[in-house]
């Protein structure tokens, strides 16, 4: 899915970094700032729950809009994720891409989403 998305945002002139761990996207975040963050929860070494509330902890991180993409739908995770300062919360299967990247494009116009879907 990363390779998907990487190329979508490539196509529509956005640098993408990729991490693929929860440990290696904070590792990356202490040289990069984003424009936006698509966060998976589910990673190896540090969860993407966790990597949210590390973000959201530190003054230079905590305005980087944040989108979580993801299978997990159980609403515990929807209210922690969003709770936490999630700008959306998005369930892999039920968007296609291009409709992540529609949600993409109304963060980064400012607006927050709170979609649950």
């Amino acid at each position: 899915m990363m390779d998907i998305y990487q190329t979508k945002l490539s196509q529509e002139g956005h640098s993408v970094i990729e991490a693929r761990d929860g440990v290696e996207a904070m590792k990356k975040l202490e040289t990069e700032k984003p424009e936006l963050i698509l966060l998976d929860i589910v990673m190896p070494y540090m969860d993407g729950i966790e990597v949210l509330k590390k973000i959201k902890e530190r003054d230079d991180l905590k305005k980087i809009p944040v989108i979580l993409l993801t299978n997990l739908s159980q609403k515990e995770e929807i209210n922690a994720g969003l709770g936490l300062g999630a700008n959306d919360y998005l369930i892999k299967s039920h968007f296609t891409p291009s409709e992540v990247m529609e949600k993409i494009k109304v963060v980064l116009g400012g607006e927050k989403t709170g979609n649950k879907s």
